[in-house]
């Protein structure tokens, strides 16, 4: 198996893994509020989150970007809730060609994401003589990773939504209420962490 696959693959295992569940989380909360229609908008949240987690996952690797793992677990279930807490209050994408926030939340959001991926790709990389194409792939599988999750979640809620009938924003309402849960949930259990509260 060439370098370029096994990352790729690597990419594609990590944001599937169930013990990493914090980032299929967040694709989730930033999906909660739009319908299959609405493909071309969530196309670029997922980009966007692409764009925001390549970003600070290439700095980390390189060393050039160095922050405290316990702050990065804190800061991702952070993430998950707030942006959960914003499609609770607005349950519905608007309806105009303008940004909406959870554009802004997918790329800024995503940079801390990286940071996460990050810790995980050092531990693999040992003394890989490039980093170009072992990012890169792995960025790459991080993309098909997350545009699987998108469309099951996104079948899932064609189904109930358009099929069975569930009203779409009860529907957001109770998908957002559920990963705000379980993201304090995780914020409450890295907070515990003795070496975060050292």
């Amino acid at each position: 198996m060439g370098q370029f696959q096994l990352y790729f693959q690597l990419g594609i295992q990590h944001i599937l893994d169930i013990k990493g569940f914090d980032h299929i989380l967040f694709v989730v909360a930033l999906c909660a509020i739009y319908i299959t229609r609405d493909w071309k908008k969530i196309l670029i949240l997922v980009t966007a989150f692409t764009i925001g987690h390549s970003i600070t996952l290439a700095l980390a690797t390189l060393k050039l970007v160095k922050v405290d793992s316990d702050w990065v677990e804190f800061l991702i279930p952070t993430t998950i809730a707030i942006t959960a807490v914003s499609n609770i209050f607005k349950p519905k994408p608007s309806s105009g060609r303008g940004i909406q926030i959870n554009y802004f939340f997918a790329l800024f959001f995503g940079l801390i994401h990286g940071l996460g991926f990050s810790n995980y790709l050092r531990s693999l990389l040992g003394k890989e003589a490039s980093l170009f194409e072992p990012l890169l792939a792995f960025n790459l599988g991080l993309e098909v990773g997350q545009l699987v999750i998108v469309a099951i979640f996104m079948v899932v809620s064609g189904i109930l939504v358009g099929i069975v009938g569930i009203n779409r924003k009860d529907w957001a309402l109770v998908i957002s209420s559920i990963v705000l849960g379980m993201a304090i949930m995780m914020m409450t259990l890295s907070i515990a962490r003795p070496s975060c509260s050292a």
